[in-house]
């Protein structure tokens, strides 16, 4: 029963062990899942849940909620993504969007984090949700405050490949994860800790550039 329950906690199917190259395909390991998918949830939620649901549903990776398998809910996190989609990709809308998801993408996480644990107990079902929710609001900031200095730039493009790259990201790390789950969450690690940093480089220059712009607006309205 205690080897059942250990299996079931790191996403592993229950039996006779097989050895890791039989296996490797479907173990998904807890920690870098839930790391995983909290960041993922802080860019696009509604793809995170997608794309997870999917793969439980149509590849057969352990580890996956079934609750994310259900056809009702791959619907409906496929409606919000297309919405998302286009929103995202619209300088100034994608902002309102962001300021909407602020709420909504740490709570999908640490929702995730609580699916995934699974029967590993309250302490690591609590303890998973509060690791991917707090990665999702990470993530959630800095995609916000790239957003922020991306709209400095006069064309759309710059938002639209931005938009391109973050859906990538989220589908390039959580096919990571379910095959290669260390590492991918050193890349979300490095990719959180990197764009953490460009964040705040970024948005000092914006800070210095509006106020010199200020600075220059003034001078010229006090012009006789």
């Amino acid at each position: 029963m205690g080897d059942t329950v250990l299996a079931c906690s790191a996403g592993v199917r229950s039996g006779p062990a097989t050895g890791d190259e039989e296996t490797r395909g479907d173990e998904v390991e807890l920690l870098p899942l839930v790391f995983t998918s909290g960041w993922a949830s802080g860019v696009n939620a509604y793809a995170t849940v997608l794309l997870l649901g999917l793969f439980g549903r149509f590849l057969g990776v352990e580890g996956i909620p079934a609750a994310l398998e259900r056809t009702d809910v791959l619907l409906a996190a496929a409606g919000l993504y297309a919405l998302e989609f286009v929103a995202d990709k619209i300088p100034y809308v994608d902002s309102g969007w962001d300021a909407v998801s602020t709420a909504i993408r740490p709570t999908v996480g640490a929702i995730l984090g609580l699916l995934i644990a699974g029967h590993s107990g309250d302490l690591d079902q609590a303890l998973s949700a509060t690791v991917a929710g707090t990665t999702a609001l990470a993530s959630h900031a800095v995609k916000t405050g790239l957003r922020f200095a991306v709209h400095t730039s006069p064309e759309p493009v710059s938002n639209v490949a931005v938009s391109l790259g973050e859906d990538l990201s989220v589908a390039g790390a959580l096919a990571l994860a379910v095959t290669w789950p260390w590492t991918a969450f050193t890349l979300v690690l490095g990719t959180l800790a990197g764009g953490g940093l460009l964040t705040l480089v970024l948005t000092r220059r914006v800070r210095r550039g509006y106020r010199r712009w200020r600075e220059r607006r003034h001078q010229i309205l006090e012009q006789p």
